[in-house]
C-alpha cells in the first residue's frame, strides 16, 4: 500500500509531536519529517520531497503565510494550514486559500490546542484526499489579485427584490462548493457586474468563524455586494450571501420579498451549512428562475437538492469541469444526475451564469 509522505512544520514541540503522533495512527500516512518554522520547513521540504505538508499559519522567523508563497512558487504541492480561530487567525487563513493552501483545519483552542484530538479524524481525511487534489490548475495570478472595488461609487441602487406577477424573468443564482471553493468563488464572483439584476446565495463548506473573513475579502475584490448572510436579512439584487459557518442558510418568502433564515437544524450529508438544504429552500420558491452551480468539493452535497429544484420549477444547473476542480467530487455527483445543463471550467462559470439570466424564460 502506497503511503501519503507528509512534513509537520508547527513552532511548538508539543504540537509536532501531537500531530504527528496523530497522522501516524492512519495506516496509509508516513510522517517523514518536522520542522520548526518556515524557513525550516522549506529546507525539509526540498531534502524529504513530502508528498503534503502542515502548515501552521502563526510561526516565528517566517510565518505560514510567506512560507506557503514559497512552497507553491518554489516546490508546489497540497498544504494543509492549521489555524487559530481568532479574527486575524481567520483572515490568514482565507489568504492562505487565495495563496493555494489545499484546505485548512481550525486549532480548537489556539496555538497550543490541547484538544486537537477534536479535529484528527478530519486532519487525516484531509491528508489522504490532499495527495490527489488537482493543484496544477489553480491560477495563482488570479488569486493573487488586490484590487478593490468601490461599491459607493458604483452607481448602484441595491433594490429589495420583489415580486412582480406580470414579470417572469425574476432569478436567483445559487452556488455550492467546498473544498477549493474559496479560490473557485473568486474565479465566479470577481467577474460578476455590479449591477447584477439577481442575488447570489453560497453555501462554502466551513467551520464558524472564518466564512465572514471569507465574506469580506471577496467583497474587498469583487465590483458586486458579498457578505455573510444574517437571519431575517431581506434579500437584494447584487449582492452575494454566504452561508455562516456551522449554520444553514434558508432562502424564503417574506410577503412579497424574499428573506434569509439562519438555522441549526440537523446535519445534512455530514454539514451545516449544507448545500442540499439550501437549494431545497430555493425549489420551494415560485416564479423564479433559478440558476444552480456547483463547484469543486468533496463528497455530493447539492446533487439531492439540484433535484428537487429541476422539478420544481424552471432551473438552469451549471457544474464545474473535472479539469478545473481541485476535488471533483460534487461536481461529479451533480452531473451524474444527469440534470446539469451546462459543464464549465471554473474562469467560464461566471460568463454561463450570466449567459443564462440573459436568455428567455424557457
Amino acid at each position: 500500500m502506497e503511503k501519503t509522505s507528509v512534513l509537520v512544520v508547527d513552532d511548538s514541540a508539543f504540537m509536532r509531536k501531537l500531530i504527528s503522533d496523530f497522522l501516524s495512527e492512519h495506516e496509509r500516512i508516513l510522517v517523514v519529517g518536522t520542522a520548526r518554522n518556515g524557513s525550516d520547513a522549506l529546507k525539509k521540504i526540498e531534502e524529504l520531497n513530502p508528498d503534503v505538508v502542515t502548515l501552521d499559519v502563526e510561526m516565528p522567523i517566517m510565518n505560514g503565510l510567506e512560507a506557503l508563497k514559497l512552497i507553491m512558487k518554489q516546490c508546489p504541492r497540497p498544504v494543509i494550514m492549521l489555524s487559530s480561530t481568532t479574527k486575524g487567525g481567520a483572515e490568514n487563513t482565507i489568504l492562505s486559500l487565495q495563496y493555494g493552501a489545499f484546505d485548512f483545519i481550525p486549532k480548537p483552542s489556539g496555538s497550543i490546542s490541547l484538544d486537537l484530538y477534536k479535529v484528527k479524524e478530519e486532519l487525516k481525511s484531509k491528508v489522504i484526499l490532499a495527495k490527489s487534489a488537482n493543484l496544477k490548475k489553480v491560477n495563482n495570478r488570479l488569486l493573487q489579485n488586490t484590487t478593490s472595488y468601490s461599491k459607493i461609487d458604483s452607481g448602484v441602487d441595491q433594490k429589495t427584490i420583489f415580486f412582480d406577477k406580470n414579470n417572469q424573468s425574476q432569478s436567483i443564482v445559487c452556488i455550492g462548493t467546498s473544498t477549493g471553493g474559496p479560490r473557485a468563488l473568486q474565479h465566479v464572483l470577481t467577474k460578476l457586474p455590479s449591477d447584477l439584476r439577481a442575488p447570489i446565495f453560497i453555501v462554502q463548506h466551513m467551520p464558524p468563524g472564518f466564512t465572514q473573513s471569507l465574506a469580506n475579502r471577496l467583497h474587498t475584490i469583487s465590483s458586486i455586494v458579498v457578505k455573510e448572510g444574517v437571519d431575517g436579512e431581506v434579500v437584494k439584487n447584487g449582492t452575494a450571501y454566504i452561508a455562516p459557518g456551522g449554520s444553514h442558510m434558508k432562502i424564503v418568502n417574506s410577503g412579497s420579498a424574499l428573506m434569509i433564515k439562519i438555522d441549526q437544524s440537523d446535519i445534512r450529508n455530514g454539514h451545516r451549512p449544507s448545500v442540499d438544504v439550501m437549494f431545497e429552500s430555493i425549489s420551494e420558491l415560485k416564479n423564479y428562475r433559478k440558476i444552480a452551480v456547483i463547484m469543486t468539493g468533496m463528497g455530493s452535497d447539492g446533487s439531492e437538492g439540484l433535484k428537487k429544484m429541476k422539478s420544481s420549477g424552471v432551473v438552469k444547473a451549471i457544474s464545474e469541469s473535472e479539469a478545473t476542480s481541485i476535488v471533483y467530487g460534487m461536481p461529479k455527483s451533480a452531473f451524474a444526475t444527469n440534470l446539469v445543463d451546462r459543464v464549465a471550467n471554473v474562469d467560464e462559470i461566471a460568463d454561463a451564469i450570466l449567459y443564462f439570466l440573459s436568455t428567455t424564460n424557457k
